[in-house]
This record gives C-alpha cells, structure tokens and sequence, in this order.
C-alpha cells in the first residue's frame, strides 16, 4: 500500500516529503519559481509576492509561507500569474535606478534578470526613482538606498543570522526604507563588516566595497613591486563566475591570471596559515599546561569575529588568540623579504572576505603609518579585474606560485571551511602522525556545514574539548552556554555561515552548493604531499631566518591591550 503523499503542480503529482512551503516543492519539481525575499535559511518575510501561485478555487496564495497538503492542486503559470509579476516588476522598476551599466551588480541583479526573463520592455508608470542615497562611511560594503527593493534580505541576515542588528526596516508606508539606528553612518553603527547583506542584496543597494582601480593604478605603476597573497577559499569559489564548475580547484589558473595582469609576485595565504597553526597551537598547549582553563582559547582568524567580540563581548578578548590571521601573519613576512627593494612595496590580498578590508585598515597592523595590506581583494572583485583585462580564465594553464614562499601543507588549505582551523590544530597536536590518523580526524565531527559542532581528541592522557560555529547568532549561543558552565578548550569562530567558503566578497551560492566549495577545499588538502603545518619545510626557515627574535613582533597582536588603551 503506498501511504506517500501528493499534491498536483501544473497538473503533474508532485510527492511531498517534509518540504516547508510550496515554494520548495515547486523546485522540487523542476520550476524556478521568482522570489526576491525568500531564503531557505531566514524566516519567511513574504513581502516581494513574486512567488504567488493560482490554487484550484480561483485564489492566489504565497508559495514561500504556504505548507504544501496532500491532494492540493496549483497552477503557478497562467495569464493570470505572469500579468500579476509583471505588475510588480513594472512597479519596482518605475522606483529605481535604472543606471545598470554602471552598477556594481549590473549581471548579477536580481531586479535585472527576472525584468530580462518577464520580458519587461516597457514601464507604464512614471520614474519615481529617487536620487543615489550612497553611505560610502564603510570600509567593506557600500550601501545606496535609492535601489532597495525593501525585500528585507540584509535586514533578516543581520538579525538572524549573524546577530549584529546594525540595519532595520524605519518608518511606514510609502516612507520605508532600511535604516541604521539613528539613521548614522554604516560605519558608525555595530556593524561588524561580514558583508552577508551584500550577499543578500539581489539588487545593487549593498555591494562590496570597490579597490580593483586603485590596485590597476598600483599594477600600472613601474616604480611599484606589488604581490599577492591569495586565501585558501577564493580557490573553489571563483570558478563558476569563469566557466569552471563550482567547487573546482581553481588556484593554478587564478596565478596565471594574476601573472598575465600584472603583479610581481604571487604566493598562496595557506603558507600563513601554516604560521597560523604553529602559533595558536602552541598557545593552546601553553594555556593547558598553565591550568587557564576557566574560558577556551578563542580563534582570532576571522576579522568579523573579531570585531563582533570587540563590539558584543570584550570581556572576552583576553581569551581570544593573540595569533594575527593568516593574511597579516603572511603579509608581515613578504614586507620583510622585499624591504630591500628598490621599489615601492605595495601588497594586495585577495580574500573571500569584506571584513579582511576592515582589518587591513587597523592600527595594529601598520608599521610607521604603512600597512601591511595595502589593499584587499574579494573574490568579486579579482573575478571583475579578470574579466576587465579580457583574459579567457577557463584557457589558461595552470602555473605555480613564486618562491621563496611557495611550500604550504593540506592544514593550510582547509583553513576555508568551517572546522578547518581546528582541523588543522589538531593535526598538530595529536601524538600519532600517520595518514590512518589524520583521516581519522575527519571524522571527529568538525566538518561539516551545520553551524555548531563539537569534538573530543586525546592529547596525552587528557582528552581536549573543541567546538566550531559559523554564524554569528550561533557563537553569541555558544558564548551563553559558555558562560552558563559548559566546558571547552579550544572554539573555532567564522562569521559567515560555513565559512570563508561563503564569506560576504564571494559570489552568492545557494546553502547546498556550499557544499561542493569546503569538498573542493578538502580535495586539494588530499593533493598535498605535506599535511602537518610543522612538516613544512619553510616554517624552519622562517623561524631561523625572518622571524628569529621577532615572532610576537610579527605574528602576534593583542586586542585585549589595545583595547584597554583607548
């Protein structure tokens, strides 16, 4: 007897198997339904009513909050329904900019590709479009309101999501808009430069912050020696943007795409993470040792993390690593190895991340007013500067990265995906360094795309307690159950839901494709011959050469003090 359950969609049986709402059943069935306020991992807003569907007494019903029921019967394309979406679509059009050509989102516009698909030639209404509205105060995102679609998008991200809160729906009516508190500067508010709203955005309302024509103007410049560093997660996301599949490894060509533009030098950022796990797991060794075990020791290679702890929780900065990321660990190094040059350095990262713009600007990281970074990259923004210079990225052949840097292990690459710091820690730590026990690691519970996980491994004859999380609302839970008794050693935080796999300067993936950038991560760990960051080779060299004398000068910050000195 079969007991499953249907409902008819266009007149096709459709099985329901535990689907929320319409809305993913309609997918289920191979229909690309049109939304601009629905994502599967926010709360249902329902506000764009784009996804109305027809149902079997003549009503219309919102596929996005309505639960599917055995024997229902929809229609979601009739006269009806396509006059009722081009209605809305004419009347967001007459409120918008319609400058697309100059608009950072400009192919990539939500807005754009379903008045393209609609086959909206023609707008009846007049243009009510109000002039730019740039908040431009931000360092990682800039925000114009005079393209907002109020689809609620960032705002529900912000709240849910990361828990910042620093944008909110003001006003009524017809004068709603998204707003800071006080309506201040982004800058000024808590936001802590994620730049998930950007991802969010389907419009051009809140983009990533633009450097590619400062970082031209540097490559152009003939008295100017600029290298690159590029982050272990730009390598599987950048792909799909260049007719590559997404996930696909993709770091040999990004260097050869980098070579042809322009720069000098090219190294991989995974080599700091190597530094990375050096650092931090010697300070999480040293900490056990000392019996510090009131608090974990916090991971301090996510600059939003940072900056949300700063802002959210500074009493617990003190317990945060003193580690500098990856990036600045990194770029410390190449300043030092060129500072010889006869030119002028400049050195660009390029990041998966919005934050990383932010962090480059601290205080803490330049040396005689001059920054380590220059100026950050998104993965956005390198696949822009790729297209600009005309260059057939799916063609290339694939090249190495330069020496003197140009050894990292598989620890560092994994560090992209959430539970790849931790990964890669334990790697270090654990007394048995055979093959059969690193992929044993792997099953210990840190990989993985679900927000929190935990993990126990045996250093000695005492057991470590770990935890990861990504997403900020999940470590702001975490940190309650923290300081409600509960007990780790050591808690791995990424801001941005899986990791810098999905960090705010990454093209916008759907949550399930996430999935094949952190495997694409950790196939290339599988390709590397060397997968212990203290096997590596030029770690030695480092610490004999550059770093001898000058290891907490160069790899180490202390925010706690910092702060406490302002």
């Amino acid at each position: 007897m079969d007991n499953r359950e249907y409902m008819l969609i266009d007149g096709i049986p459709v099985e329901i198997n535990g689907e929320k709402n319409l809305l993913e059943l309609i997918r289920k069935a191979g229909i690309k339904l049109p939304t601009f306020c629905y994502h599967s991992e926010l709360s249902v807003y329902g506000a764009c009513r784009m996804c109305m569907v027809e149902n079997e007494w003549g009503g219309l019903d919102a596929a996005c909050s309505t639960p599917p029921r055995a024997g229902m019967s929809i229609k979601t394309n009739t006269e009806r329904l396509q006059k009722y979406r081009k209605m809305i679509l004419e009347l967001l059009l007459a409120n918008h900019c319609r400058d697309c050509t100059t608009c950072n989102n400009n192919g990539k516009c939500k807005l754009q590709d379903l008045a393209m698909r609609y086959n909206i030639s023609h707008i009846r209404f007049p243009n009510t479009a109000s002039n730019p509205d740039v908040d431009d105060s931000s360092l990682c995102i800039t925000r114009d309101r005079s393209k907002c679609i109020l689809c609620g998008d960032c705002v529900r991200v912000c709240n849910e999501v990361q828990n910042v809160g620093a944008i909110d729906f003001a006003y009524r009516g017809s004068k709603m808009t998204i707003s800071t508190v006080f309506d201040k500067p982004i800058f000024e508010s808590n936001c802590v430069g994620c730049g998930q709203c950007a991802l969010a955005c389907p419009t051009g309302a809140i983009v990533v912050k633009d450097d590619t024509q400062k970082v031209w103007k540097e490559i152009y410049d003939k008295n100017t020696r600029v290298s690159v560093q590029i982050a272990p997660a730009v390598r599987v996301a950048l792909g799909k943007e260049l007719g590559l599949n997404d996930g696909e490894n993709a770091i040999g060509k990004i260097v050869a795409a980098l070579r042809r533009m322009g720069f000098d030098d090219i190294f991989d950022t995974s080599t700091g993470a190597d530094l990375t796990v050096l650092e931090e797991s010697a300070e999480l060794l040293r900490r056990i040792r000392e019996g510090k075990n009131d608090m974990p020791l916090f991971t301090s290679c996510c600059p939003a993390w940072v900056n949300y702890c700063e802002k959210f929780y500074p009493e617990l900065l003190p317990h945060v690593s003193t580690c500098r990321s990856p990036m600045q660990m990194f770029a410390s190094i190449i300043k030092e190895e060129y500072s010889t040059s006869s030119k002028r350095l400049v050195h660009v990262a390029v990041m998966p991340c919005t934050a990383k713009k932010f962090e480059a600007a601290r205080k803490e990281f330049k040396v005689n007013g001059v920054p380590n970074v220059d100026y950050v990259l998104t993965t956005q923004e390198l696949v822009r500067m790729i297209k600009e210079s005309g260059i057939v990225f799916s063609e290339l052949e694939p090249e190495a990265i330069d020496m003197p840097f140009g050894t990292y292990t598989g620890a560092g690459v994994i560090f992209g995906v959430s539970g790849g710091v931790t990964e890669a820690v334990l790697r270090r730590v654990v007394s048995d360094k055979s093959p059969t026990s690193f992929r044993s690691l792997a099953y210990t519970g840190v990989r993985g795309m679900n927000g929190v996980k935990e993990a126990s491994v045996m250093y000695g004859d005492r057991k470590l307690k770990v935890a990861v999380v990504s997403g900020l609302k999940n470590a702001g839970d975490l940190i309650e159950r923290i300081k409600a008794g509960e007990h780790y050693d050591l808690v791995e935080v990424m801001a941005c839901p899986g990791g810098c796999i999905n960090g705010g300067g990454q093209p916008f993936v759907q949550s399930e494709e996430r999935e094949k950038r952190g495997k694409g991560l950790y196939s290339a760990d599988k390709l590397c011959n060397i997968k212990s960051s203290e096997e590596n080779p030029l770690m030695m060299t480092l610490y004999k050469g550059i770093l001898k004398g000058r290891v907490h000068e160069l790899l180490h910050v202390d925010y706690a003090s910092k702060k406490e000195a302002k």
